[in-house]
């Protein structure tokens, strides 16, 4: 730590050169509304699909089988390039692409390098300009790409019919590689019947069908989770905190929704929840005082150490340990030692944040390699990148979890993305109390530039480190499930942070959304 006569403090200052006086302190940000969700789901019985979709649910499952028997035989029967890519699009995009991984790697083998043509110019600007939103690194010749197929999409997307024109609009919000799947399969399911020429019902109707199957599995999960939630709200006595449990179980079901996850789901569901106490912990309420005694007793993991804390923290400190051993009571005996790194990350997100309540509490204000270097950390995408592989059974390597604590390549990116999109909402809603200075602030102090210079310069970076998680699907090929998984986590930001919003913490406007993959079936 500097000595604090030295460190940088917020201040306004007069700008000559601009006539004008730049006011450095931030605005606070408003205060965390209540749950949009009060007792939905504790109270929520799931209702029996047949009452529902009509048709009793062992006919759903039945039938979906026998439709992807069906679909499945349509890799033999297209023989064109073209119709091979649309079968795959097709399947990716109404998010039923995990029924069918050996075949559509099957079929990505047997076209790969063969030449696309299509007749639709309007198909070509959307295919490339979403194609090369993969690049990485050094590629001028994807960007000039992007920056062509993006102006043209601008240019015709008022005078395009329905489904293309929704298509198009999504892609310049978000690009297709960079949304999370069941957001797009909502959107895509109720278009893809108006596609004339693509059209196969049998495709459509396994498509309605998978996903309210696994609705109704979440909404089960998040009856259970809700009601974990309360008992441990009202144990720990908490009312500083953001209420976020749903928004914390959209975050986990973004990063794995199959049914095979149920397990890694609910736990970093609940790993997500408890971080986030322990960050409303440090940023709204502790002392510094408590904030480095409860760090001391988290490194220690000793019930002992907590003598030192006041009550109300003592009572989360030993919710956190019970959560923890509950975790590890949910892994095989062979696999427990997973929950070690769950510990261990869990320990350095507190150091981090411990670091950033010391900045607040000196009033210091870090250079923006100081602050980067700690709040890409504190962001979390490195605890949540191990947490995600915990729970997901014997395909996790030790191999992988080294990889995913080592903060590397789509990891530390993630935390980038993360960060950087964060720190421009806060900017934008205001930040909490106690929150230190954003790398947006710090940019703009350090180099004495505009809002608009410095919120431009911190987009670009959130730019770089896309490229950064692209490169990694191809540097990281044998670890390319999980670096598939740790990359929902920047999907996930791109959706919470769109438009520079913060959906987790004011997510009343986010309700809606979660309602549509929560509440809502699909009609057949």
């Amino acid at each position: 730590m500097d000595d604090p006569s030295k460190q940088r403090r917020w201040h306004s200052t007069e700008n000559k050169s601009e006539g004008r006086t730049r006011q450095h302190a931030p605005k606070a940000a408003p205060e965390f509304h209540p749950t949009v969700w009060g007792d939905f789901f504790i109270n929520y019985e799931p209702q029996p699909l047949q009452a529902c979709m009509l048709r009793p649910e062992k006919w759903m499952r039945e039938r979906s089988d026998q439709l992807r028997k069906d679909v499945s035989q349509l890799f033999d029967a297209f023989d064109g390039v073209a119709e091979k890519m649309n079968l795959v699009d097709m399947l990716q995009r109404l998010g039923i692409d995990h029924l069918f991984e050996e075949e559509i790697a099957t079929t990505l083998n047997t076209i790969h390098g063969a030449e696309f043509d299509s007749p639709s110019l309007h198909d070509v600007a959307l295919r490339l300009y979403n194609a090369a939103n993969l690049l990485t690194h050094n590629e001028e010749a994807l960007q000039e790409a992007i920056s062509f197929s993006r102006h043209h999409l601008e240019l015709m997307k008022s005078n395009l019919k329905s489904p293309l024109a929704e298509q198009v609009s999504r892609a310049l919000q978000i690009p297709l590689s960079r949304n999370l799947k069941r957001v797009e399969a909502l959107s895509y399911i109720l278009e893809y019947n108006v596609h004339e020429q693509t059209y196969n019902p049998s495709i459509l109707e396994l498509a309605k069908l998978d996903f309210n199957l696994l609705q109704h599995i979440h909404q089960r999960e998040l009856k259970t989770i809700t009601q974990w939630w309360e008992d441990l709200s009202n144990d720990i006595g908490l009312d500083y905190i953001r209420d976020r449990i749903v928004e914390c179980y959209f975050w986990s079901y973004s990063m794995y929704f199959e049914e095979e996850y149920t397990r890694a789901r609910m736990i970093l569901a609940k790993f997500f929840m408890l971080t986030s106490l322990l960050d409303d912990t440090y940023d709204t309420h502790a002392t510094l005082e408590e904030c480095r005694n409860l760090n001391v007793a988290i490194q220690s993991w000793d019930e002992s150490d907590i003598s030192v804390l006041p009550d109300y923290l003592k009572k989360f400190f030993l919710k956190v340990m019970s959560n923890f051993v509950e975790f590890e009571n949910e892994l095989e005996p062979h696999i427990r030692h997973r929950n070690a790194y769950n510990r261990k990350v869990f320990q350095l997100l507190s150091g981090y944040y411990l670091q950033e309540a010391e900045w607040f509490h000196h009033n210091y204000i870090p250079s923006f390699k100081e602050q980067i270097e700690v709040s890409v950390m504190s962001a979390g995408i490195q605890a949540l990148s191990v947490c995600i592989l915990v729970g997901m059974g014997n395909i996790v390597t030790e191999e992988t979890l080294e990889w995913a604590i080592g903060n590397n390549d789509a990891v530390r990116a993630g935390g980038e993305v993360a960060r950087f999109m964060d720190d421009m909402a806060a900017f934008k809603n205001g930040r909490n109390k106690l929150d230190v200075a954003s790398s947006v602030e710090c940019y703009i102090k350090e180099y004495n530039v505009t809002s608009e210079v410095a919120l431009a310069k911190i987009g670009s970076l959130v730019e770089d480190a896309w490229k950064t998680i692209n490169q990694a699907h191809i540097d990281r090929r044998e670890l390319l499930p999980f670096v598939h998984r740790v990359t929902n986590l920047s999907r996930s930001m791109a959706i919470l942070f769109l438009d520079k919003r913060d959906a987790y913490t004011y997510s009343k406007d986010f309700k809606r959304t979660m309602e549509s993959h929560f509440v809502k079936p699909i009609p057949l």
